[in-house]
């Protein structure tokens, strides 16, 4: 009953929002990003201290840096909310896009395209922009701590145009199936990759990082392709899709994993280096600790295992 009387609550809510200017929208969630900055001590002191280490900046510069990172989170938070004034209005006028011709090339070749990405922008409206130029784009999404809020952001996510692979299940052998089949498979690869992780360097620490990424890249022969969204002044969204990512062979199967995987986050830590206000600097990137060398072996794992977050979470 808790459950069904949340999920309406935020479906009245996300309504409401939704009939309200955009303009007014990026006010509101910039004030609540302020306000949630100075009552989340323990993710703003995290940020702050991640930043600090990560950039090589003062305190003072990490503090303003993470302020801002809050207000953009604040923004996105109401942007998603937002969500279904976008079925009833033109996503370009929000979000525009660059490099498309890199995916459609990459799809049209026909071996699938992995999607390679992090939690920079508005990863959401970063998948519904691509889903609504009418490629084939899907996500493998990783469920949020409160069951409602997931709940309604697949509903969101499928109504933009997305088609939604759930992590920790057996549908991501469906996502599998849409790499084959020649589709966009999106991952936002810069979370703590656990147990289940390579550790590679990240801003010069050694970070867990998921190699579901570069298992389905060798498993299909798919481009990958990374793609970032930027906050535009004003409100809106710049999404940049980059040039494809050479993809590195080699006769060792598990150093050819780790050689992609630490390509593939060289890249998203120059983006991140690039728009350092963008990026949630409070994320646990560096939870797992390094299991002192231990042999792990990554090629026979079921993808399951290696799955990324999603792409446009």
């Amino acid at each position: 009953m808790k459950g069904f009387v949340q999920y309406h609550i935020l479906k009245i809510l996300s309504h409401l929002i939704s009939f309200l200017p955009y303009s007014l929208i990026c006010r509101i969630g910039r004030g609540i990003g302020r306000l949630y900055f100075r009552v989340a001590g323990g993710q703003r002191e995290r940020g702050i201290e991640q930043a600090m280490h990560s950039l090589e900046i003062p305190y003072n510069e990490a503090r303003g840096l993470i302020r801002e990172v809050f207000c953009n989170l604040g923004q996105t938070l109401m942007e998603v909310l937002y969500i279904p004034a976008l079925a009833r209005k033109d996503i370009s006028r929000y979000v525009s896009i660059e490099g498309l011709p890199y995916l459609e090339e990459a799809l049209n070749a026909g071996r699938g395209v992995v999607l390679l990405t992090a939690h920079m922008g508005n990863w959401e409206w970063l998948g519904a922009a691509l889903a609504h130029t009418g490629l084939p784009i899907t996500t493998i999404v990783k469920p949020q701590p409160n069951a409602q809020y997931t709940r309604i952001l697949n509903e969101y996510r499928r109504q933009v145009g997305l088609e939604v692979f759930n992590r920790g299940s057996t549908e991501i052998v469906k996502a599998a199936r849409a790499l084959k089949q020649g589709k966009a498979l999106g991952f936002l690869a810069d979370l703590d990759g656990g147990t289940e992780g390579i550790f590679v360097d990240f801003f010069g620490s050694p970070a867990s990082t998921p190699v579901g990424p570069a298992l389905f890249a060798k498993k299909f022969n798919s481009a990958i392709i990374p793609v970032y969204a930027y906050h535009l002044p004003g409100g809106g969204h710049r999404v940049v899709i980059e040039p494809p990512l050479s993809y590195e062979h080699c006769v060792d199967p598990e150093q050819e994993i780790l050689q992609n995987t630490v390509k593939m986050t060289r890249t998203i830590e120059n983006a991140i280096r690039k728009h350092p206000s963008e990026w949630l600097w409070f994320l646990r990137r560096w939870h797992t600790p390094e299991d002192n060398g231990k042999k792990r072996s990554f090629i026979d794992r079921r993808p399951s295992h290696t799955a990324a977050d999603p792409a446009i979470r």
